[in-house]
């Protein structure tokens, strides 16, 4: 399973070459002509590519090639797609892609764009493998997600063109007219545009507007803010989506890109480095040093930062060193993908989910809760539960109830705490932003013992130096301790602890002024910059921005370039940068930016002591965009996560987290990351984006942190959601889950977490046992078995019975005998009659299933008697409706048991899951009533069963009922319209569970029942349903029903005397039949055409064609003999009714050679008597009398049937005729007309007989009587007799 793509590098635009001439303005440096050339064509007017490709292929990871019964399943997926593509149009809007059509046989979809928001968010899932990965959910159904190894094997790789791509999202820049490039050369202004034009400098960033038609457009420096007209040669758009929407949403000044000045690995490092040259020190927080120094780097140094901190090993000196001015090679690199710089900060991330940890685990174990334990089990009702109730009434949210009771209701509460849960958060998270900007003081009884306690409400006379002498002492410490973490921590707790005692937060500053003032009087240096430090904070909190930054300048000028206390320097001189970046004071102190940048980012585990930070790491970032530093990039993506999560402000992470998971490659980084996008896309309601992240991550992360359990709660409440069926319970899962599942039991084995890996394997089980895999139950249960007897004895109960009800499910009765015996002699002595019940009703079902009835019925009756012991209504109707089934074939007793049930059924609470058992046992009483002939009694138990299932919206038993009603009125009561009624129920439940095959057999069954009824209106809706059945075959890729539905359609076209649509149809269905390369298919459908014409009524002589150029031809070269023999037949019969006796006697006479060669008797004689009606009909009434007569010689030499003696009267009559009539030979007509006599006495037709006497009566008195010769017959039937009649 997972995604790969085709293209592994990050996506980004490159600007193809150009054809404009080089440029003549002198105010243009000659580099940036050369780089003209290459980028004239940038911003020239492109035509809009209106849709791009997206191509897929599945591959085998173990065969390195492409899986052709996937790759055929998926096409087949997508033909059903592009007529109902609602499923691919919500997936690639959750993509952010518009879908514009599917073309199945390439494996391609065309999608567009219409916004540059939209195809960066489109190309980052593309980079991160969610499309592909999102593409199996669409494309693969259940089997697939079932079958791990074939999962853990399987591949999708989509590609896109690159190219076409690029040139859209330019086209969508150009587009919205307003995004950001770089100045690829150095423009100087022209005196006499001074004021106009903009001076820039190489790679400076500049916020462009297009004006149309003009070679310079207006521009804003990004790093002097100033205004004017740039030429549009010397500018080049940023290529990376991510970089235009952040420098556009969040603006600010950058600085210029530097050189880089060194050849090294330009990697972050660590470690320690030596100087590569000397330095002295320009500001009093810098190091001097000399070249080939050692230096020990604190923290990190990161490429792109000016500065890192280091520590002289002479002299122990600490400061700012400048990057330039070291050895890149001489520290040690760390991973091109180390964003973190600690565990804490990678599981900083961790923690997200980490406070629904007992809630998800809690909410998996009542998931895996099962009643089998206390509720016996009805035979066969598992076949009606294993799929989803009501598709129709579907619900974004939450899950509906399925039963009352306390267990039911406590699932319910779990599910909908869960499925609440990130909205909830999200408003805790909102209210505690809230309370903490404004001023609150609780009362000291309330605070959990803090660190240090101060009352200094007991002196207000500025004169006395002791009242403040405790504070300054505590202050003045030199260096950090962990006491000082609540004076630089983001929650102001030092509020509620050190200073606690003041109510008001303006009396609190006027002390810390006062303070202030006797540490700076003192001469105090550490208790003066935090006293500084703590009036700046609570200046900012008034939103006093100017008298903050004085407290925070007048601290940094204190401490005199001290680092003892690292924590308080990083927070003065970020709190500092933040101030002068909000305030836009350009002028001032762009080395302290830098620096600012540099103990924010460098330092590992920093924690955040303003909401303003967020302007420093901004501004960290554009750095990082400007000198092209990707780990730069990464590291200040990663402190905007983290401080926008702290803030609360989750709908700002996405675009972070994102690019922070590009950047940061593979595991362990990007486990970290994907927890996050996998919160955010959830809380988005992006449910294929939050699987896909987690799916993704398992196929990444075989050495990363294990799965956690929020996350599987997390797959299987979005896995509901992508799919449209909402349960009526958590109890069932989707087979989407099933990935994540298998993942989180492997963590749990490693953690050896019995109790939740249990639950997992019943939750595994329940979902296979749902999808009729009662195998792969089996494996589970096993494993639950061997868990359970390692928890405890209920455990190893529970999991014993529901192993034995799979081996039951599985039709492996033997197997569960093995479990269910041994388990009922461990019960005898105890006092769990409930659980002897259930055991004894299980092993009723498996001794019935083994066809051991007399034991069956005695564990059933003992199972009776002790859910009668203790009074348990539900189980007594189960155990009487298992007695009923057991004694089907005794009509009576079956009957009797099955109406107790009921009975008892009757007397328990209404609730959906007695009700759907209520079902099954109607569907036995109806099937003894029907086979009794009960038919009234067995309807109504059929449709009260149906209205019980309409009740509960239950698929699954409606659809069970409607087929039992549909056989009904088809053939034990026929009823057309209620046949036809019954099965337009049935295609609705088979619509809603999107079973594309049935819905397609069940429209071919209707549209043959609405032709039976052959009026206009109901051929002209057997019409529609052949149409849509058709559709459904084609997109299903059924080549043999797809041409047999072109043929159908074209009947029905003929009934409805459409005619010039018929041979349009005939022929497609052939060709269709011709191409799947079955000429069996072929011959079928030809003669099946040619009948619609034989057995109309209108162009009789077109079903020749199809008869005798098409059908003929393949039954010789299949040499089926019986149907072209049956062929002839048919062209005889034809050419006879339309009077061409010429060709009749050719098709009478092969019919009859071939009759010959079949050895069929029956067949010859039909064939003769054929032959001998057309040589009648041609007036050769010898060669008629011949045939008949051979036809005669055929029937058996005894009578065998009344039919046999109406034959030999009938052309014993008709050769009298023709004798005395054509051949003018009485004497053997009187010899006919005798035999036919014979024949008329045995079948006692008097009216025959008397017909037969009145032509001898008036064959004796005619004159031929006289004239005529006799003895004429006989010869000719000696003639017969040795062979005569040659054919």
């Amino acid at each position: 399973m997972g995604g790969c793509f085709c293209i592994p590098r990050e996506r980004s635009l490159s600007w193809g070459p150009g054809k404009e001439g080089p440029s003549k303005d002198p105010t243009i440096s000659s580099e940036c002509i050369s780089s003209s050339e290459s980028r004239g064509k940038c911003f020239l007017p492109q035509n809009m590519i209106p849709d791009l490709t997206l191509s897929f292929c599945v591959k085998s990871r173990s065969q390195r090639c492409v899986n052709g019964a996937l790759q055929e399943a998926a096409r087949r997926r997508l033909w059903a797609l592009e007529n109902d593509d609602q499923g691919a149009c919500a997936l690639f809007k959750d993509l952010s892609a518009r879908l514009v059509n599917i073309q199945s046989q390439r494996a391609q979809f065309l999608i567009t764009f219409k916004t540059m928001e939209e195809i960066w968010k489109f190309s980052t899932y593309l980079d991160l493998g969610y499309v592909s990965t999102c593409l199996e959910h669409l494309l693969f159904d259940h089997k697939y997600w079932l079958n791990c190894r074939l999962v853990e094997d399987t591949e999708i790789q989509v590609s896109v063109d690159d190219k076409r791509l690029e040139t859209m999202y330019l086209n969508l820049l150009i587009q919205e007219g307003h995004f950001v490039c770089r100045a690829t050369c150095s423009v100087a202004q022209p005196a006499e545009k001074e004021g106009e034009c903009l001076g820039l400098c190489k790679n400076e960033l500049i916020s462009v507007k297009i004006l149309e038609g003009e070679s310079e457009w207006e521009g804003v420096s990004l790093v002097t803010g100033q205004r004017g007209l740039v030429p549009v040669s010397a500018l080049e758009p940023l290529p990376v989506p991510f970089h235009q929407w952040f420098l556009k949403n969040y603006p600010g000044s950058c600085g210029l890109s530097r050189k880089r000045d060194w050849t090294g690995s330009y990697q972050i490092g660590r470690g320690r480095c030596k100087a590569s040259r000397d330095y002295e020190q320009e500001e009093k927080d810098e190091l001097s040093f000399h070249q080939g120094e050692s230096i020990e780097i604190i923290g990190f140094v990161i490429p792109g930062l000016q500065w890192f901190i280091g520590k002289s090993v002479s002299s122990g000196a600490v400061g700012f060193v400048p990057t330039r001015n070291i050895d890149p090679d001489s520290y040690s690199p760390m991973s091109k993908n180390s964003t973190f710089f600690s565990d804490e900060e990678r599981c900083s991330l961790w923690a997200l989910g980490s406070d629904r940890k007992a809630e998800c685990a809690s909410f998996l174990h009542t998931l895996a809760q099962t009643d089998i334990t206390s509720v016996y089990r009805l035979s066969g009702f598992e076949s009606i539960q294993n799929l989803p109730n009501d598709l129709s009434a579907t619900q974004p949210e939450g899950f509906k109830e399925a039963r009352p009771g306390p267990a039911r209701e406590e699932h319910q509460a779990v599910g909908s705490r869960w499925s609440s849960s990130s909205e909830d958060s999200s408003l805790e998270e909102e209210l505690l932003s809230a309370a903490s900007d404004s001023y609150h003081l609780p009362e000291p009884d309330d605070l959990d013992n803090p660190e240090l306690f101060m009352d200094l409400h007991t002196g207000q006379d500025e004169e006395e130096a002791e009242t403040f002498a405790p504070i300054l002492a505590f202050l003045d410490h030199e260096g950090y301790t962990d006491h000082f973490k609540s004076l630089y921590d983001f929650s102001f707790s030092f509020l509620t602890s050190s200073f606690y005692c003041f109510s008001e937060e303006d009396e609190l500053m006027a002390y810390l002024e006062t303070s202030r003032k006797w540490a700076k009087r003192s001469h105090m240096t550490w208790a003066h910059a935090r006293l500084c430090f703590l009036l700046g904070r609570l200046s900012v909190r008034k939103v006093k921005l100017s008298q903050a930054r004085v407290y925070f300048e007048e601290a940094i000028h204190v401490l005199q370039g001290a680092f003892e206390d690292l924590p308080l320097v990083a927070a003065l001189y970020i709190n500092l940068a933040a101030i002068y970046l909000r305030q836009r004071l350009r002028h001032k102190g762009p080395a302290l930016l830098e620096k600012a940048g540099t103990l924010l980012a460098c330092l590992p585990d920093h924690e955040s002591s303003a909401k303003n930070e967020l302007d420093v790491v901004a501004y960290l970032l554009r750095q990082g965009i400007v000198v092209g530093s990707s780990p730069l990039e990464a590291r200040a993506c990663f402190l905007a996560v983290r401080l926008l999560l702290s803030l609360g402000r989750h709908e700002e992470v996405l675009p972070f987290a994102e690019r922070l998971q590009l950047l940061s490659g593979h595991p362990p980084a990007s486990d970290a990351t994907t927890t996050i996008l996998s919160f955010l896309y959830d809380k988005k309601y992006l449910p294929y984006l939050a699987v896909a992240s987690v799916q993704h991550r398992g196929t990444q992360s075989a050495h990363g942190m294990p799965l956690p359990v929020w996350h599987v709660c997390l797959v299987l409440q979005n896995t509901t959601k992508l799919l449209g069926i909402p349960s009526s319970s958590w109890g069932e899962v989707s087979a989407l889950a099933c990935p994540t599942l298998r993942q989180a039991l492997a963590a749990c084995e490693e953690q050896t977490d019995w109790s939740t890996q249990r639950a997992l394997c019943l939750i595994l089980s329940k979902m296979y046992l749902h999808y009729r895999s009662p195998d792969g139950a089996i494996y589970y249960l096993s494993q639950a078995l061997v868990l359970g007897q390692l928890l405890g004895e209920q455990e190893a109960f529970e999991s014993s019975l529901c192993l034995a009800w799979a081996y039951l499910l599985a039709s492996q009765a033997k197997k569960a005998l093995e479990i269910l015996e041994p388990l009922l002699c461990s019960l005898k002595e105890t006092e769990s009659v409930t659980q002897r019940g259930v055991v004894h009703n299980l092993l009723g079902l498996a001794l019935q299933d083994e066809g051991q009835v007399s034991r069956a019925a005695r564990n059933y009756l003992q199972a009776l008697s002790r859910a009668q012991e203790t009074g348990d209504v539900h189980n007594q109707a189960v155990t009487m409706a298992n007695l009923g089934h057991l004694t089907l074939k005794s009509q009576q007793s079956a009957k009797d048991y099955l109406l107790q049930a009921i009975r008892l059924y009757s007397e328990l609470q209404a609730s959906k899951d007695t009700d759907m058992e209520l079902v099954q046992v109607l569907l036995w009483l109806a099937q003894v009533l029907v086979s009794g002939r009960q038919l009234i009694q067995g309807r109504l138990c059929y449709e009260m069963a149906l209205l019980f299932g309409l009740k509960h919206r239950h698929l699954k038993s409606q659809l069970q009922v409607t087929k039992s009603l549909c056989h009904f009125y088809c053939s034990v009561s026929p009823n057309p319209e209620a046949c036809i009624t019954y099965h337009e129920h049935w295609l609705a439940l088979a619509q809603q569970l999107r079973d594309r095959e049935m819905e397609g057999s069940l429209l071919e069954s209707l549209g043959q029942l609405y032709r039976n009824l052959n009026t206009a209106r109901s051929l002209r809706r057997s019409l529609t349903c052949i149409k849509e059945s058709l559709r459904i075959f084609i997109d299903l890729g059924e080549r043999d029903k797809t041409a047999e539905a072109w043929l159908g359609a074209g009947r029905l076209h003929y009934l409805l005397q459409e005619d010039e649509l018929v041979e349009l149809y005939f022929q497609v269905a052939i060709q269709a039949a011709l191409k799947s390369e079955k000429p069996s298919l072929a011959l079928k459908l030809y003669e099946e055409a040619g009948d619609v014409f034989f057995n109309g009524t209108r162009h009789r002589h077109r079903a020749v064609e199809y008869y005798r150029a098409g059908a003929v031809p393949l039954a010789r070269r299949m040499k089926a003999l019986r149907t072209e023999l049956r062929l002839f037949n048919k062209l005889t019969e034809l050419q006879i009714s339309l009077e061409g006796y010429e060709k009749a006697l050719e098709f009478a006479t092969l019919a009859a050679r071939l009759s010959m060669v079949t050895g069929d008797q029956k067949q010859k004689l039909v064939a003769f008597h054929r032959l001998a009606t057309v040589y009648y009909s041609l007036h050769m009434y010898e060669m008629a009398e011949d045939c008949y007569l051979k036809a005669l010689s055929l029937c058996p030499p005894w009578l065998q049937s009344p039919k046999e003696a109406l034959y030999y009267a009938k052309v014993y009559y008709r050769l009298g005729r023709l004798t005395f009539y054509q051949l003018k030979d009485a004497h053997d007509a009187t010899e006919y007309f005798l035999l036919a006599l014979a024949a008329a006495v045995l079948l006692d037709d008097e009216e025959l007989q008397d017909a037969i006497r009145s032509r001898l009566d008036n064959i004796c008195q005619s004159p031929l009587w006289h004239s005529s010769p006799s003895g004429c017959s006989s010869e000719r039937a000696r003639w017969l007799s040795s062979g005569g009649l040659a054919l």
